[in-house]
């Protein structure tokens, strides 16, 4: 990692967490950390510019097929990569295939740019997140791996305690809240050589505790609109993000007052 960093450019790469869900803007769309970050490299960098590939539901396959090539062709400075966890929460995952396609973009992509940053994805505290840790782990073990041999540098996000915080996460219990992706955007930052301007770690106030019924209600709404259309995509093979374009499909000027 060098300090003072100066980049031009910046790619980022993967699923709904880097599309910016569930961050939403007044008109609908989504912001979400890469946004965020894009804004404040801008900001410090005149001309700088930003494509944003990433596609909601998208298995690390698909990141690799879809997004991979097009993004070592435009060699920017610095390309974010964040994929695999939505095939850790399948209930059928071949770990070492998700690991070899992660391992073949890193070998397409580290070469094509400047910095390739990796990451370790934050997990939400519940039963969700046991049920999968032992998977999740072994993509992150994997990816340190990835990072020594390539010269990649890594955002540990999943051992920041403050990101396991359920107030951290939207009512759909799989996308972090807009003070989620503002962290996140900090810890890159900050990862990428920039001088701090937050602690990204700093813990939430002490919770209140809502009563029995209101936890049963928002258990009830969770089902209704968020899990159970989550299930029935599963069995279908459907996913959230099948048809959707990415939202910054080339490498443009950014502008910050915008982000």
């Amino acid at each position: 990692m060098q300090m003072n960093a100066t980049y031009t450019s910046l790619v980022a790469v993967g699923d709904s967490f880097t599309e910016g869900m569930s961050d939403r803007l007044p008109d609908g769309s989504y912001r979400g950390w890469a946004d965020v970050l894009a804004g404040r490299m801008a900001a410090r960098e005149p001309g700088f510019r930003y494509a944003n590939l990433a596609v909601r539901g998208k298995l690390i396959a698909q990141i690799v097929d879809e997004q991979v090539d097009a993004t070592a062709a435009m060699r920017p400075d610095v390309v974010t990569l964040v994929g695999g966890l939505n095939d850790t929460l399948r209930p059928k995952c071949d770990m070492v295939r998700v690991k070899d396609l992660l391992e073949e973009a890193v070998l397409r992509l580290a070469p094509a740019c400047e910095q390739l940053v990796l990451m370790r994805s934050p997990g939400r505290q519940g039963p969700v997140l046991e049920r999968f840790r032992p998977r999740m782990e072994e993509l992150f073990a994997h990816i340190d791996t990835l990072a020594a041999r390539h010269g990649a540098l890594v955002v540990d996000l999943y051992g920041a305690d403050v990101l396991g915080d359920r107030r951290m996460w939207d009512v759909d219990r799989l996308h972090l809240t807009g003070d989620g992706h503002r962290r996140v955007a900090e810890a890159v930052w900050q990862t990428l050589g920039y001088e701090p301007e937050d602690d990204w770690q700093a813990p939430l106030p002490p919770p209140v505790l809502p009563g029995w019924l209101t936890r049963r209600k928002a258990d009830a709404r969770f089902a209704r609109e968020h899990l159970g259309p989550w299930i029935g995509r599963r069995l279908t093979g459907r996913s959230s993000g099948d048809g959707l374009p990415p939202k910054r499909p080339e490498l443009l000027p950014f502008d910050p007052i915008k982000s």
